[in-house]
Parts: C-alpha cells; sequence; structure tokens
C-alpha cells in the first residue's frame, strides 16, 4: 500500500517548485517593449523563506527564462535557481548529484506536463489545485490552494509542522 503525504513530510529535506502555475498564477503580463511581469505570492515568499532559515534546501526549476524572477528568489536567499529548463530532469539530476540528496527526501511542486518526469522521481510530488488533470493525478498532495495564491506555503508550512520547525515566532527580515 502507497504511504499517505503526512507519512513522507517527516523525511523531508529538500523543496523543489516549478515556477510558472506554482509560485505565480501562470498569468504573464507582456508590456509594450516586451517585458514579461509575474506575480507572485508573498506568503508563499514567507514560507520559503522560513524553510531556507529552518535548514531545508530550496532550489526553483522553471522553463521560464525572465531573470527578474532570480532578483526576487535572491532576496528570499534562494540560490539554486535553474531558468530555461525544458528538459526538468537534467536540472533536478545535477542539483541531487551536487548536493548529495536522495530522491525520497524531496517534495517537488510542479503544475503541467514540464513537471511531469521528475515528479515521477520524487518522494512527494505535489500540485496546486489547479494543476492539470495528469498531474494532480501522480500527486501524493493537492493543495486546497491554487497556483500563485499560496499552494507553496500551503505546503512547506504542512512539512515543517510535521518535523516541528513551524513555530509561527521566526524573527526573519521579511522581503
Amino acid at each position: 500500500m502507497e504511504k499517505s503525504y503526512k507519512e513522507i513530510m517527516p523525511q523531508i529535506t529538500t523543496l523543489i517548485f516549478d515556477l510558472d502555475g506554482v509560485l505565480t498564477n501562470g498569468v504573464i503580463t507582456i508590456f509594450p517593449d516586451g517585458e514579461m511581469v509575474r506575480n507572485m505570492n508573498i506568503k508563499d515568499g514567507y514560507a520559503l523563506k522560513t524553510a531556507i532559515k529552518a535548514g531545508y534546501n530550496v532550489c526553483i526549476i522553471s522553463g521560464g527564462t525572465n531573470e527578474a524572477v532570480r532578483k526576487r528568489f535572491d532576496a528570499l536567499g534562494i540560490t539554486d535557481v535553474y531558468l530555461g529548463a525544458h528538459n526538468k530532469l537534467i536540472q533536478f539530476n545535477e542539483y541531487i548529484k551536487l548536493h548529495n540528496i536522495k530522491p525520497e527526501q524531496i517534495l517537488y511542486m510542479g503544475d503541467d506536463i514540464p513537471d511531469y518526469p521528475v515528479m515521477k522521481k520524487v518522494g512527494l510530488p505535489c500540485c496546486p489545485k489547479d494543476a492539470s488533470p495528469e498531474i494532480q493525478d501522480i500527486s501524493l498532495y493537492v493543495s486546497h490552494k491554487k497556483g500563485g495564491v499560496g499552494c507553496a506555503r500551503d505546503v512547506i508550512e504542512q512539512v515543517l509542522k510535521v518535523q516541528g520547525k513551524w513555530d509561527g515566532q521566526f524573527d526573519a527580515k521579511y522581503d
């Protein structure tokens, strides 16, 4: 019998997220000069920063190439950011080898077909409420929140609570 997501959460040391559709709502505003702007949820940002402060590995793997998002992740303390990742397994394998991480220790949250191959490799595949049906089918946890509106916060907070690392008393400077 397959384990429930709550039974897997105690072994999670690493959190990997897709960007568009997970940390954003998947909508891109394109300005006349071609600049593309994404909206990110501040509560997701707080949770990401809290996870880093609590000692978790945090990584972003995105097919998008807009370097402006890297500044946001830098401000949150996320240094492992892979942009332009059209075959996400390549970056995933590079990341776990570089940091000596076992796939079963990883929570990956994705929302669409490009995330599928990586999600099949990790211990805890997760997705937002509005993920594609194929991704929902392979996810052990489907957040009650949509992409870009708190799904990352939802799953991060659950992992940290299960492991006794979320007490609401963090004093991290928040950007």
